[in-house]
């Protein structure tokens, strides 16, 4: 395979001042065409208009404890998103923590939003909007652990889908209830599936999900524990599933495509130096027709660093890899980051979010 061209990414800090920077969400909230990015932090929600990038609140705190997660969308076609937040997180109480908000906009969206308390499961941890077989969109929220567990074990996790509803609670459904601890969750496009399929994290592998009538199918396709994990596409064409490994991993890892079995029987390992990665996207950053992998982790690890790091294939059928680039060298302590074309110039830029360095970050990329 021809050599990669070298990575030109352009770091610019959007704010230094964040409390945790748990989540993030990119849609358009003004309007205006613009791609802007939503954030929940530990006790406020906040939105950053593109491109000036002003900052403005859409919620205190919501509930005493922290915030965790946020989902944005434009669900009703208006060019509007809409928006959701997961909050009240304490992982290590499995009976009475949680919480799920939708929020109402204010006929001017800088000013704060009013939000409606939702039904939730203990532990919940990261949501998406997901579209069903109908093409409509529900909310999907995804527990880290299943109700009075203790120690990963007892009761599946009650993975559930929220239909949205206008002055009222969301009726919500069933979607899986077999996973212990799963960390997170990629909506893809699959074939022979209406609307959206999802691939799940979980302490038993990857799962892909798909709605079948009435229900959602889940079918195992990795073997080993993952945290994250999204799906991506190899030179050959074929498709990939990237985890991180295990939950809060320190391993980079992809799963080419596997049509006898579990994709896992593929495996390659790119990298085993993360700490506490949390982070994964697999997009074509460089423009070479297929995917390469970006992985970020938040503790620092055995070289004491933090940061963001780009993988790229060098062999058509992924069978091989290596690192081809630090987007990001001990100053991003990465507890999130979203992949998102914010100036619109057909080019994938990074928006990352810190933990301990308290920072948000757009990753520009100016490759030629």
């Amino acid at each position: 395979m021809p050599e990669a061209p070298p990575a030109a990414f352009r770091a610019q800090s959007l704010d230094a001042k964040l409390g945790i920077g748990y989540g993030l969400s990119i849609s358009d909230i003004d309007g205006d065409g613009k791609q802007d990015i939503v954030l929940v932090d530990a006790k406020e929600t906040v939105w950053y208009k593109n491109p000036d990038w002003t900052k403005h609140r859409m919620t205190g705190s919501l509930t005493k404890l922290d915030h965790v997660c946020v989902a944005a969308c434009d669900i009703d076609h208006d060019k509007k998103a809409e928006v959701a937040v997961g909050a009240e997180w304490n992982p290590g109480d499995t009976k009475n923590s949680g919480a799920v908000f939708t929020l109402t906009a204010p006929e001017d969206r800088t000013k704060e939003w009013a939000s409606r308390k939702q039904h939730h499961e203990p532990t919940v941890h990261r949501m998406q909007w997901v579209k069903d077989k109908d093409d409509q969109h529900f909310l999907a929220v995804l527990p880290l652990h299943g109700c009075n567990n203790v120690n990963t074990e007892g009761d599946g996790i009650r993975f559930l889908g929220y239909q949205p509803a206008k002055d009222k609670e969301w009726p919500t459904f069933l979607i899986n209830d077999q996973f212990h601890l799963a960390h997170n969750f990629d909506p893809v496009v699959w074939p022979g599936v209406a609307g959206e399929a999802m691939l799940v994290a979980c302490k038993e592998g990857v799962h892909l999900l798909e709605e079948a009538g009435d229900a959602w199918k889940p079918t195992r396709m990795t073997e080993k524990g993952a945290g994250e994990v999204h799906l991506g596409k190899l030179p050959d064409g074929e498709r990939m599933i990237a985890t991180i490994e295990p939950f809060h991993g320190n391993a980079v890892v992809v799963n080419p495509e596997n049509k006898d079995g579990l994709w896992s029987a593929k495996r390659v390992l790119l990298d085993e130096s993360l700490a506490e990665g949390h982070a994964l996207a697999a997009a074509d950053f460089l423009g070479l027709g297929y995917d390469q992998i970006i992985a970020g982790w938040r503790k620092p690890n055995a070289d004491k660093k933090v940061g963001i790091r780009l993988y790229v294939p060098t062999s058509e059928d992924g069978s091989s890899w290596k690192l081809h680039a630090a987007i990001d060298d001990n100053t991003m302590a990465c507890e999130d980051f979203k992949v998102a074309d914010l100036n619109a110039d057909g080019k994938p830029d990074i928006i990352a979010a810190g933990r301990a360095t308290k920072n948000l970050v757009v990753y520009w990329n100016e490759r030629k």
